[in-house]
């Protein structure tokens, strides 16, 4: 049976979720690292229980800051799947309104093994995400809100398949209802199906669908530049964006996805910020869906970079999940790029102060203060030549931007 609504959500939050297994381990008693040796027995302490992925980290932030939301994940009906709704209902019982449980398939989890001293390691377990597809999509839960995101399509099997036919059919759904899509990624396991999609492809399908793109530099190089990232990997074993990423790797990886169709491109710099690029085209910003900005102008042809705020990291679980969230709170509000920059920065920095995914975001109202109380930004490590200091504070604007700064 469909669910009627009498308040509809401002946004709702769909894609991949799951249950976090945290076992706690004690510390070393010679001080060093935990030693995990095959056959024997380990005592750990009590084992933690979150729910992860991008439907209850993004979703449940932008309920914190105030937003209302409805979360659409699929769970099973068993153990786990009743322990993702009681989590989620514990904190709103609205939020669930739109979680499909489907009999008999398993939810997802993931079982996080971090000893003291040694590198955390993840046993996944995908569940129902893989067979996400349109027809989980309950439209009744779409009727009066104004934003619709999805998370980590690499991550749900169904969704990236086929070059992306089922994404791009589920997204159509919101789009045709005149809602702002958003969509996040995940970074594909090389090793797995996913890695071997032809991301440039499934990309061109769906960003036409797309009002605002969300993947972090790393994410995009593997999907749009597969040989400047394997050049990276096989060079440093890793990407660190100070040293590899710069101003025009940045405006050229933009203006691909713009060329694809997309509105406004929102790019994740990890410890270095946050870039923004949005569309010449003044018809495209337009056709943004009920979450478009009020004035245009401000948006059209933009290019930033704000960098973030100074804070003592405890943990960056959920860290650009809780950024995403505070960019489309922003958005919502109908704060201009700049300061929805500044927000969604502000809201990242506040995410990594604790452990844990949600804990650290306080009310958009407190998010608003600290960052009006003159908090310090980071210095920024990133080179662009070419870019010019905002007037105002520590954004930076690009030579591709023909805001009214320009």
């Amino acid at each position: 049976m469909k669910t009627k609504r009498v308040n509809p959500p401002q946004a709702v939050v769909a894609g991949h979720v799951c249950l976090d297994i945290l076992p706690s381990f004690p510390a070393s008693k010679s001080g060093g690292a935990v030693k995990l040796v095959p056959g024997q027995l380990f005592n750990v302490g009590p084992a933690v229980r979150a729910t992860g992925g991008a439907v209850p980290n993004t979703g449940l932030a932008l309920h914190r800051l105030g937003v209302s939301v409805t979360l659409m994940g699929k769970i099973g009906d068993d153990l786990f799947g009743t322990d993702v709704l009681n989590i989620i209902r514990s904190i709103d019982t609205q939020l669930s309104r739109g979680m499909v449980i489907v009999p008999g398939q398993p939810t997802s989890y993931t079982v996080v093994i971090s000893p003291p001293g040694v590198d955390r390691l993840f046993l996944h377990c995908p569940g129902c995400n893989d067979t996400f597809g349109a027809a989980d999509i309950d439209a009744q839960q779409l009727r009066g809100a104004r934003l619709f995101h999805f998370g980590y399509p690499p991550l749900m099997r169904r969704l990236h398949e086929d070059d992306g036919r089922e994404l791009a059919k589920l997204l159509a759904i919101p789009r045709k209802m005149g809602l702002t899509v958003s969509l996040d990624m995940s970074r594909p396991d090389p090793s797995s199906d996913s890695g071997r999609v032809n991301w440039e492809r499934l990309l061109a399908r769906v960003l036409p669908l797309v009002d605002v793109f969300l993947p972090s530099v790393e994410e995009l190089l593997f999907m749009i530049d597969r040989k400047r990232y394997d050049a990276l990997i096989r060079a440093h074993g890793e990407i660190r964006v100070a040293r590899d990423i710069d101003g025009d790797l940045l405006s050229h990886l933009s203006s691909r996805l713009l060329e694809m169709g997309v509105a406004v491109v929102i790019i994740k710099l990890g410890d270095q910020g946050l870039y923004l690029r949005t569309s010449a085209r003044k018809e495209r910003l337009a056709y943004m869906g009920r979450a478009r900005p009020d004035a245009l102008p401000p948006w059209l042809n933009r290019e930033l970079i704000t960098p973030c705020f100074q804070v003592k990291v405890a943990g960056t679980t959920g860290s650009g999940d809780c950024t995403i969230a505070g960019f489309l709170a922003a958005l919502l509000r109908g704060q201009a790029p700049e300061t929805a920059l500044t927000t969604a920065v502000g809201v990242g920095a506040c995410n990594v102060e604790q452990v844990d995914a949600l804990s650290g975001i306080p009310a958009w109202a407190k998010v608003q203060q600290r960052i009006a109380r003159k908090w310090k930004r980071r210095a920024s490590d990133l080179r662009l030549p070419m870019w010019k200091h905002h007037a105002d504070d520590a954004t930076m604007i690009g030579p591709h931007d023909v805001g009214q700064e320009k």
